[in-house]
């Protein structure tokens, strides 16, 4: 009896609902980590909790870890994602993920002593790097669970559909907004200095200009 083999076109038909939802989860991934920046962001300028250099080091990890996914959505709005795509923008997220999960865990070491009450007010009983640590690992596992279908996603033909592109503008916009704000918060904070303090109690930037003390 002879066999066929499925075409292109039949693959990318067969693989749709996988490569849908792949691309929903690119979505929720960029925009969850830009989220979860703004958290520390809110932190910092309402209750002027300033974010030591290891906190603004975990900050930039997870916005590379949207960039990530933010790569997969901006080809997701071209109509297909290639296999490159999807190793490409996953392979970015992991690696910032693993990174960024080696500098909560080295900040949750610096205060793991009994009596440290560590840096910063906690959230919801633990504060902002333990939580930190916790969502980069769970990043990580996410990640390579993603990774081991990427192959049945490959070339997926996303439906005509103007939902896509307008989900991913917003994305990408948001991730673009942060990062903007990030980067003009360490400034702020920095001044005209190579460095940002171990314990900063101050924005530098306006101590320098001479508006605060």
């Amino acid at each position: 009896m002879a066999t066929t083999t499925p075409t292109p076109a039949a693959s990318a038909e067969t693989s749709r609902p996988l490569g849908k939802l792949q691309f929903w989860f690119a979505c929720f991934f960029a925009a969850g980590w830009t989220g979860v920046v703004c958290g520390g962001l809110g932190v910092q300028f309402i209750s002027w909790d300033y974010p030591c250099p290891l906190c603004m080091v975990q900050r930039m990890f997870m916005l590379l870890a949207a960039l990530g996914a933010g790569w997969i959505v901006r080809r997701g709005m071209t109509g297909t994602i290639t296999g490159r795509d999807y190793m490409m923008g996953w392979g970015m997220a992991l690696v910032a993920v693993m990174a960024g999960g080696f500098a909560s865990w080295r900040q949750t070491m610096l205060h793991i002593l009994p009596g440290d009450k560590g840096y910063g007010s906690p959230v919801l009983g633990l504060h902002m790097y333990v939580w930190a640590w916790i969502l980069f690992m769970a990043s990580v596992v996410a990640v390579g669970i993603v990774l081991t279908f990427a192959h049945l996603t490959t070339d997926t033909a996303l439906p005509s559909s103007p939902l896509y592109r307008r989900a991913g503008l917003a994305v990408l916009g948001f991730v673009g907004l942060v990062i903007t704000v990030n980067l003009v918060a360490v400034f702020f904070l920095e001044g005209f200095h190579w460095f940002l303090p171990d314990d900063p109690n101050r924005y530098r930037f306006f101590h320098d200009v001479g508006i605060t003390d």
